[in-house]
């Protein structure tokens, strides 16, 4: 067999930058695992991703599919000859040239055979049309008057083995071996000789810097520079870094200035601007304050570059106008007068408008603050407050600046400080791994928020059904925990949630609300501890006693993971697991206490007293909640449960020492169940 460099290119108008990306990734994952079920060997594989072009270089592509073995069972050699001569057909061949097969269930026909396989010449285009119709684009399109879709209209097609064109028709283009280059610098055809010249031939004379990753390391570095040039840092957000890398297939980065004035306005809301609208890079100074410039990136070298930064300063001037008359014309009323207005906007039919909420939050934020004794009034005030700026002119525009704009508009009617924070931290966090709220207030707010939004949607039975979650109830069930358990709040779900519940009016499931929310939530920590790594069964130990405080829940879910590690957890979880059982078979009131006389062998005294022992040792640990060193003390009884459980029938005939025995256990039992039920855990 021999092999060759193999090369597809599909050229298309200008594809949608954000899903360049994945669509390049999808395209050469379709065409290597269809070579690899094939079993055609190959080499390196690269995929080329530009705003006009997605593509795959193979190497060392084996020119053939090799030869396969078949083999099929047939009937039994004691069959009617009319199923022996059926099969045989079947396989193309007389009954005659029918092999034998030997097993100890008896003889059977088998037909074998040697598939060869085919040239990987006349596999490639099926591989590259599967590979396309697979590609994830939610919406695709037609374009004049072709009934084929895609995401963009095709405009060319090179497929290469070697230096042979494979034939081939997709997306109503026929392949060749022309490619073309950048649509100003080199507007013109470049053909291909052979898959190996692509790269090179498309930066020069083409102007195409194909490899996504090394135009994206180029931009980078550009920015980089300029920000350095102006004497200050440019700012990169990897996001945006991608998207403009997705527009550019010759990038060009050039800095504009804008003017000075317009620093007076939030920063967050002239970056948004920039970022959203134009897709500039910003910069700061050596204080992190934003620098009046811009960063753009050009999909062409020009040759007055000072003609292109004046045209893009003049687009961006009116831009961060609008965000100037925005912010001053919002400060001429005050927050608290457009919350009143937000009785005019509906949150959800059955849960009243965003008015009523904001209400909700500020008697929950208050209440929440007295039970982590911190200022009730700041937090109820900035609950209150919270949702004011949903109706200002800076909010309507740019949406992403809800509760940042809120911080400015409250500072600038003079509310206290901690109250324009609390408003600013209340969407905190927003996302995994985001910050959390700092402030006392923010804190009360920002659980307030979720918990009333849970318990209301829960209250109406509208709870995440499958992957529908419009409201975002698990990503809000996750904030508050991460709140709760990193900023070490002792608050029990039940009771705050009980809270938001009585806050609502007239919910149809309010009777079921405040136990469905709370296992909603202990339910989220499940994934929430696997992405950190936790073993399973040790959060279903936890979660199987049903702690309600998620910072107690943490606490022991921790304490467990310590615990497998001792020598003794095996044994113990054995040991618990066996209990379990037992006492499950035999119902035991938990009054039910040990009768010393009854006691007649050895290591059931031993356990008794070691218990009894344990009980009064450990009970300043379970009330500090240190149930990592209170599980460390419980592993010392192995040595006694193992004796207990060799020497000692626990049903015995006598129903008095049997209860007696059951009794020992059902205490010893207790005393794990202080932490967890650690009969769950694996061996």
């Amino acid at each position: 067999m021999t092999a060759r460099d193999f090369l597809v290119e599909l050229g298309t108008e200008e594809l949608p930058p954000k899903a360049l990306n994945n669509l390049s990734n999808a395209f050469t994952k379709g065409i290597t695992d269809a070579l690899t079920k094939a079993n055609i060997s190959f080499g390196e594989v690269s995929s080329f991703a530009a705003p006009r072009r997605l593509a795959v270089k193979i190497s060392a592509l084996s020119s053939e599919q090799p030869d396969t073995a078949v083999e099929k069972r047939g009937p039994s050699c004691k069959a009617p000859q009319q199923a022996i001569d059926g099969f045989a057909r079947s396989c193309g061949i007389s009954a005659s040239e029918l092999e034998v097969l030997e097993t100890n269930k008896g003889d059977y026909f088998v037909f074998r055979a040697t598939e060869k396989g085919s040239d990987t010449i006349s596999l490639l285009p099926s591989f590259i049309q599967d590979s396309i119709n697979a590609l994830p684009i939610p919406k695709r399109m037609r374009w004049g008057a072709s009934r084929i879709e895609f995401v963009r209209p095709s405009k060319w097609l090179v497929i290469l083995f070697g230096d042979e064109v494979v034939p081939a028709e997709i997306l109503g283009v026929t392949s060749g071996r022309k490619t073309r280059g950048h649509r100003f610098h080199y507007n013109q055809e470049i053909e291909l000789m052979a898959a190996s010249e692509y790269e090179e031939k498309l930066l020069s004379p083409g102007y195409v810097i194909t490899d996504f990753a090394k135009r994206r390391a180029k931009i980078e570095a550009q920015i980089i520079k300029a920000g350095s040039d102006i004497g200050g840092t440019a700012e990169i957000d990897p996001e945006l870094l991608d998207e403009v890398t997705a527009l550019n297939e010759w990038p060009v980065a050039l800095t504009g200035r804008f003017e000075e004035r317009f620093l007076d306005v939030p920063p967050e809301a002239l970056i948004l601007s920039m970022k959203e609208n134009q897709k500039y890079f910003h910069a700061v100074d050596s204080e992190g304050s934003l620098m009046p410039y811009f960063i753009t990136v050009a999909n062409i070298e020009s040759k007055d570059p000072q003609q292109v930064i004046a045209g893009n300063e003049k687009v961006i001037r009116p831009r961060l106008a609008d965000a100037a008359f925005f912010f001053e014309t919002d400060k001429k009323t005050t927050l608290e007068s457009r919350v009143e207005k937000l009785s005019s906007v509906v949150f959800q039919n059955q849960l009243g408008t965003v008015l009523d909420k904001a209400k909700r939050i500020s008697e929950l934020a208050g209440y929440i603050a007295e039970l982590l004794n911190t200022d009730v009034d700041n937090a109820k005030r900035a609950g209150y407050l919270s949702k004011g700026d949903l109706l200002s002119d800076m909010v309507f525009e740019f949406t992403d600046l809800q509760g940042l704009m809120g911080y400015h508009y409250a500072l600038n009617d003079g509310e206290a400080n901690e109250v324009a924070t609390a408003i600013n931290e209340q969407y905190l966090p927003k996302f995994a791994g985001d910050e959390l709220p700092a402030s006392n207030a923010g804190i009360a707010v920002a659980l307030a928020d979720r918990l009333d939004t849970l318990t209301g949607l829960f209250g109406i039975k509208q709870p995440p059904t499958g992957s529908k979650d419009p409201f975002a109830l698990r990503r809000a069930s996750l904030g508050i925990l991460r709140i709760i358990i990193e900023r070490e709040l002792n608050l029990d779900l039940t009771d705050v949630v009980a809270k938001a519940v009585s806050l609502h009016k007239d919910l149809p499931a309010a009777d079921t609300a405040t136990k469905q929310v709370t296992d909603f939530m202990l339910e989220r920590l499940r994934a929430w501890y696997e992405d950190k790594g936790v073993s399973i069964d040790s959060y279903l130990a936890v979660v199987a006693v049903r702690p309600t405080q998620p910072l107690d829940f943490d606490k022991r879910v921790n304490a467990v993971n310590n615990f497998k590690a001792l020598p003794q957890a095996a044994s113990l979880a054995a040991a618990n697991k066996r209990v379990s059982n037992i006492l499950a078979k035999n119902k035991t009131s938990e009054s039910a206490s040990v009768e010393a006389p009854l006691l007649n062998q050895a290591e059931e005294v031993a356990l008794n007293n070691s218990v009894d022992a344990l009980q009064s040792r450990i009970q300043p640990l379970f009330e500090a909640g240190d149930y990592t060193k209170a599980l460390a003390e419980l592993a010392t009884l192995q040595t006694d449960v193992d004796a207990f459980f060799d020497a000692v029938m626990v049903m015995d005939e006598d129903i008095k020492v049997r209860n007696n025995r059951i009794a020992i256990l059902a205490k010893l039992r207790a005393l794990f169940l202080r932490t967890a039920d650690i009969s769950l855990l694996n061996s």
